[in-house]
């Protein structure tokens, strides 16, 4: 229900995160227009600048006269000139608003989409926001250009009616060719627009495959494999490519010649009407300057329709990611000033797209506030899945599951999450500095608690030891830094404002064993009174811990205290 009337509500507007942008520039748009409207103006003076010297001025020998005319071609000029130059401004003024602010949009619903809509690799995400920039062109200049321009076709054409009689014809017989040739090489540029972009796509996941898994690649020799993924992808797209062009060319072609014809026309029958005294010779010059300016509109229209197929595409995909629900409530969602820490599920089963058993199957579970729980099992099991339904970055399939008594779904997801400390077992850290991955810009961690989280997690030790000290900068997800030190600076991103609700996942998973027991040590009086969910494979992190779970199956088969558990754990291995 809830996406039903999501997709409704995007379907009921066309495009709202694209036309509400191009709205609010509206005024830019009308000073576009305005300077565009005086271009074409402006054009038709050369031809008639033409006609009058040839016709006028040249018989009488009217030097004066020709004087008075130049300096008047030198200020439409000069306004021609300035005019044109503020043209391209505005709309690059418009294109950069509509830039940001679609952007924006675009960045904050990929940030929003609910994981289990998520469709294609980081690559391909990657690829389609690139996209954008395709839309950006097409919608706020290419397409005001030509639609401003091409009404004053019929302007050009009257004036060479007016001045040529019958030599209209021959333009406007180009007319329908030029528009024809485009239309005709739509279907084919759609197509060809269609393959292009899935094979960019296609190339742009391998790229950013192999740059963000470089050393892992290097070290189980994937470098082979990739690369013949990366040629395949290179030919793939280079042939899609190359038959877009070669289509996209076709109409543009057709119009260069359509001009062409239409331009020697214009000179061939204009030589019989002078013959026959029908038109002057500074006519036929003026109208076959004005054939140029008629049919440089339809060359625009012809690259438009070419780009068209390409922006079609490419709106279909942007679009289809705007439209996938995105995390939170349908209606105003609660932002919590804090937590108590009481979680509880009820039923629960929950499935990862595309999986063929359920990771959860009729869990129910309850966690007091302040209690501290372990979570053990085998891989698969499901615990790391019940930490991400408890961070609602999964919905459940059926149950529900709730945090101080409200389903988690009615939470604001970003308020929610930040009063949540959570490890996860990926350990990525941004890249930028330690100072800004403990951080995170977040109001409440000052330096005082930056250093404070770092103490207890371990990251004070080797911080001190190096030159730049929190101000160091890593690389994309922390490369440089060993197993163990971006464990150490997770732990503490997580402690760091003192959350009510704490969430580790395998924490200590890279870390020796002393390492492990020093940071036991000082997370004992740091969680206590606090709820906490741990994830581990090691017994000796359930010191931190008085109760345990244990999932097998995504089922929850053993639940007590900490030390009746372990018992029956050592009964049963001895048996």
């Amino acid at each position: 229900m809830r996406e039903d009337s999501l997709l409704a509500a995007h379907k009921a507007r066309f495009a709202p995160w694209l036309v509400e942008p191009m709205l609010r520039n509206r005024a830019t748009y009308m000073k576009v227009a305005v300077a565009a409207a005086l271009i074409n103006i402006f054009a038709l003076v050369s031809s008639l600048f033409t006609m009058t010297v040839y016709d006028r001025i040249v018989p009488n020998e009217g030097s004066s006269s020709l004087i008075g005319l130049s300096i008047g071609l030198v200020f439409v000029i000069i306004f021609d000139f300035v005019l044109r130059l503020l043209r391209v401004y505005f709309v690059d003024i418009a294109g950069a608003n509509i830039d940001h602010d679609v952007g924006e949009t675009l960045f904050s619903q990929l940030l929003a989409l609910r994981l289990d809509q998520k469709r294609g690799s980081t690559g391909t995400l990657t690829g389609l926001m690139r996209e954008l920039e395709t839309l950006r062109d097409f919608f706020a200049s290419v397409t005001l250009t030509a639609i401003i321009d091409v009404p004053f076709i019929i302007v050009t054409l009257a004036v060479i009616a007016m001045l040529g009689g019958v030599l209209v014809v021959l333009p406007l017989a180009m007319i329908p060719v030029v528009i024809g040739a485009g239309l005709l090489a739509t279907p084919s540029l759609d197509r060809l627009s269609s393959r292009s972009l899935g094979d960019g796509l296609v190339k742009q996941s391998v790229l950013v495959e192999a740059i963000g898994s470089l050393e892992t690649v290097k070290a189980i020799g994937a470098g082979p494999m990739l690369s013949r993924r990366w040629q395949s992808a290179l030919v793939s797209h280079s042939e899609s490519s190359l038959g877009q062009r070669l289509a996209a060319a076709i109409p543009m072609t057709v119009a260069n010649s359509a001009s062409t014809i239409a331009y020697c026309g214009i000179i061939i029958v204009g030589v019989g009407l002078l013959r026959s005294n029908t038109i002057t010779t500074g006519a036929l010059l003026a109208c076959s300057i004005l054939c140029g300016r008629a049919l440089a509109p339809l060359a625009q229209i012809a690259t438009l329709l070419s780009r068209l197929s390409a922006t079609r595409v490419a709106y279909r995909q942007i679009s289809a990611l705007m439209e996938t629900p995105t995390e939170g409530p349908e209606g105003d969602a609660l932002h919590p000033a804090r937590l108590e820490g009481a979680i509880e599920l009820r039923n629960v089963g929950f499935r990862y797209p595309g999986a063929p058993e359920r990771a959860l199957d009729s869990v129910t579970l309850g966690i007091k506030p302040g209690e501290r729980v372990g979570f053990l099992g085998r891989v698969g099991s499901g615990k790391s899945t019940l930490a991400r339904l408890v961070l609602g970055l999964y919905e459940p399939e059926e149950g529900v599951v709730m945090i101080d008594g409200i389903d988690v779904r009615q939470y604001a997801p970003a308020q929610l999450r930040a009063l949540i400390g959570s490890a996860m077992q990926d350990n990525v850290l941004i890249a930028g500095s330690v100072r800004q991955n403990i951080c995170l810009d977040r109001a409440a961690v000052d330096q005082d608690e930056m250093i404070r989280a770092a103490e207890i997690s371990g990251t004070h030790r080797f911080m001190g030891q190096i030159a730049n000290g929190y101000d160091l900068r890593l690389a994309d997800r922390g490369d440089g830094l060993s197993g163990g030190q971006r464990q150490s600076i997770a732990i503490a991103r997580a402690l760091a404002g003192g959350p009510q609700v704490l969430i580790f996942d395998e924490p200590s998973s890279a870390m020796d064993a002393q390492t492990e027991a020093d940071l036991i040590a000082r997370l004992k009086p740091e969680v206590a009174g606090k709820t906490m969910i741990l994830i581990t494979h090691r017994t000796s992190l359930l010191a931190l811990v008085d109760r345990i779970v244990i999932l097998d199956g995504g089922k929850i088969v053993a639940d007590g205290p900490r030390d009746a558990v372990l018992q029956r754990l050592a009964r049963g291995k001895a048996a």
